[in-house]
């Protein structure tokens, strides 16, 4: 057999099949928009690909849980960097869940019964549509883990230093996955703070950088240590999701989703 055995998209069709009925399926929602002018604007979509894949290992190795993840969505809302002018790839709210939800109901066709919808993107609101999969899919257990980062970061680095969009924590982690793609010369100061609750908000109208927070605190060395412990918290969350095992109830975890204060609390 070739290709990882965690990856959805490396298997055949009957290995597929053979596994669903106890693996946990994975869904990585990642994002295309500007990170800055110091980071690629893949980082999103990266980030969340990488880290599911990471922790689908971890969980196996954790607790024997069986985790398949999906190839991860690239594209997601993501209007209120369109101020910036090119970086991005916006899909309206409506189209994005729709997309979500065939995902989701493509996985319980194929007889998964227990998933996880990993938001890549601290402003994708997935609430709604997860909740009306469940309602129609009862014997489908979907959770979407709150962010762990805030509490991550607070615990390992400075909670003082300003978060809210390729801010340290994102620095920090591309300094330790990707080196080669960020360019330091080109960090900048930080910036002001803009009214996550805004329904119009436009981060180009308080930044002019494009960064929320101030990324200068970032580190390979910390990178590492953020990673690890980003990796061994959704580890831990796709392991739990066996316990109690209820095949015959919906659950849907929405903990924390009104997580606005950066990729240190919610990377909008």
């Amino acid at each position: 057999m070739t290709g990882a055995l965690h990856e959805y998209e490396s298997l055949t069709y009957e290995e597929i099949a053979a596994r669903a009925p106890s693996a946990v399926a994975v869904v990585p929602l990642g994002c295309t928009e500007q990170q800055g002018p110091h980071l690629p604007v893949g980082f999103d979509t990266w980030f969340a690909a990488a880290l599911c894949c990471a922790a689908a290992v971890g969980a196996r190795d954790r607790s024997d849980t069986d985790a398949l993840v999906l190839p991860v969505l690239p594209y997601g809302p993501t209007p209120e960097h369109r101020g910036f002018g090119s970086g991005y790839v916006d899909l309206p709210q409506p189209l994005h869940e729709a997309v979500v939800e065939a995902a989701l109901v493509s996985l319980a066709e194929q007889g998964f019964r227990r998933i996880i919808v990993w938001r890549g993107c601290g402003g994708h609101r997935v609430e709604d549509v997860v909740s009306r999969f469940a309602a129609d899919h009862p014997r489908v257990r979907v959770v979407v883990p709150a962010w762990p980062f805030h509490d991550i970061w607070c615990r390992i680095a400075d909670p003082r230093v300003p978060a809210g969009h390729a801010d340290s924590f994102t620095t920090s982690i591309a300094l330790h996955l990707w080196p080669e793609h960020v360019r330091v010369d080109r960090i900048p100061g930080p910036s002001g703070e803009p009214d996550w609750d805004d329904p119009k908000l436009d981060l180009a109208a308080v930044s002019s950088t494009g960064v929320i927070g101030d990324p200068r605190h970032g580190s390979p060395e910390l990178g590492r240590r953020l990673w690890e412990e980003a990796v061994s918290s959704l580890a831990e969350a796709i392991a739990r999701i066996d316990e109690p095992r209820t095949a015959n109830r919906s659950s849907v975890a929405m903990n924390d989703l009104d997580d606005h204060g950066g990729s240190m609390g919610a990377d909008r």
